[in-house]
């Protein structure tokens, strides 16, 4: 029985309380010595009158909880239509994001190996028309204007930037940092054209190997370079050079390396070398406070993938890392490189309890775990924590809004 419903039992037995209150007084009356200087219809008026007043307070309180109870019901189905509202833009945008990925996938595995056209060269200082030798027509081949664009477009694509491509066959790394530091604005088109530009090095793993030197510059720890715009770009040429050397190696337009240009053995261990010392300065910094955008953490892990190094150091060590980078578009596929894909349900697992369902369901799709972790189910459980969360503050009064009876 609820504290209202004995509320009320209690009133509607006033009655009876003052029918029998008014015996217990007739018989002390009758059985008294002391003639009494009031009459019941005095007692009887006072107790009335609280009564009335009781119920008075009482339907006014009942009236107070309905409305209440009411509030609290539209409330609840406020956050409900809320909370389905969200859960909606948050599948939808998961569902553009894939179509999004999907297209970029198809476009990347669909790329076939450029081809020049073949065009017919006009003779020069030759008319266009047809001439006669004996009884042979000789005819002249019209000049195409749109054949000789399209040549020269293919050859635009094909053809590196010529001081990109000599910086790199003279093994220039510093002029290299320089040259793609000074045309940030063009990185675009400069990270497409460097894998064809390090084909043109001698020894292309030793010239990235080299870039890397300065990634962290002295003792200079900083997390991503926040504090010093020079170093921040310094290590992102360092992290795309790598990579590029990963595309190198696959490519199908610049064709594979040749047996001198694979890195040899004292390169290899120059690379062990380097992801030790970096490993080491990476323990010193707080990766977690990068929330899953971690440069660093991606450098070291592009350092094992691209030199094929990552046996050296422990799974487990390596997935620890993982979510410091889990926000990076790069992220799947280097996981793969590294092996690690038959681990994934720890590390979305791990994203998960740190409360980062998005990056859990981007891993999610991208390893195809989505009916291990439904995304559905992740953002609902998600939006409950929140939900508790924001009852929690909201529930809290500060002293000064406390009241004292």
């Amino acid at each position: 029985m609820s504290d209202m419903e004995s509320v009320a039992t209690l009133m509607e037995s006033t009655s009876l309380k003052i029918e029998q209150l008014q015996r217990a007084f007739a018989e002390l009356e009758s059985q008294s010595a002391v003639t009494m200087n009031f009459k019941w219809k005095q007692l009887e008026d006072h107790f009335r009158g609280l009564e009335q007043s009781l119920k008075k307070k009482f339907d006014e309180l009942k009236k107070q909880e309905k409305e209440f109870q009411e509030t609290v019901a539209k409330s609840e189905k406020m956050l409900e239509q809320q909370e389905a509202v969200v859960v909606a833009k948050e599948l939808t945008s998961l569902e553009k994001l894939q179509e999004k990925r999907d297209a970029a996938l198809a476009m990347i595995f669909g790329k076939s190996k450029l081809s020049l056209n073949t065009n017919y060269i006009t003779p020069i200082n030759k008319p266009q028309s047809n001439y006669t030798v004996g009884t042979l027509d000789v005819k002249w081949p019209k000049h195409s204007p749109q054949g000789n664009a399209q040549m020269q477009d293919g050859n635009a694509a094909v053809k590196p930037r010529s001081e990109l491509a000599i910086l790199c066959e003279e093994m220039n790394v510093k002029g290299l940092h320089k040259f793609i530091s000074d045309n940030r604005k063009n990185l675009t088109s400069i990270r497409e054209e460097i894998p064809s530009a390090l084909k043109g090095a001698s020894q292309p793993y030793v010239l990235v190997l080299d870039s890397l030197e300065d990634f962290y510059s002295g003792d200079n720890l900083v997390l991503d370079g926040k504090k010093d715009g020079d170093l921040l770009g310094v290590r992102r040429t360092c992290l795309m050079l790598m990579e590029s050397l990963v595309q190198l190696q696959a490519d199908d337009i610049t064709g594979l390396l040749s047996e001198g240009q694979m890195f040899a053995t004292n390169v290899k261990d120059r690379a062990k070398k380097i992801a030790f010392e970096w490993k080491s300065k990476l323990d010193s910094l707080d990766i977690d406070a990068s929330n899953g955008n971690c440069l660093e953490a991606h450098a070291f892990l592009q350092l094992l993938a691209t030199f094929g190094i990552f046996s050296e150091f422990n799974e487990d060590e390596l997935c620890k890392l993982l979510p410091s980078v889990s926000r990076r578009r790069q992220t799947p596929e280097l996981c793969r490189l590294l092996g690690l894909s038959q681990k994934m349900p720890g590390v979305i697992g791990v994203l998960v309890d740190s409360a980062r369902p998005i990056d859990a369901i981007n891993l999610a799709y991208a390893f195809g775990l989505t009916e291990q972790f439904e995304p559905v189910q992740l953002l609902k459980a998600y939006l409950r924590e929140v939900k508790k969360v924001s009852h929690a503050k909201n529930g809290k009064m500060s002293p000064g809004a406390q009241v004292c009876f």
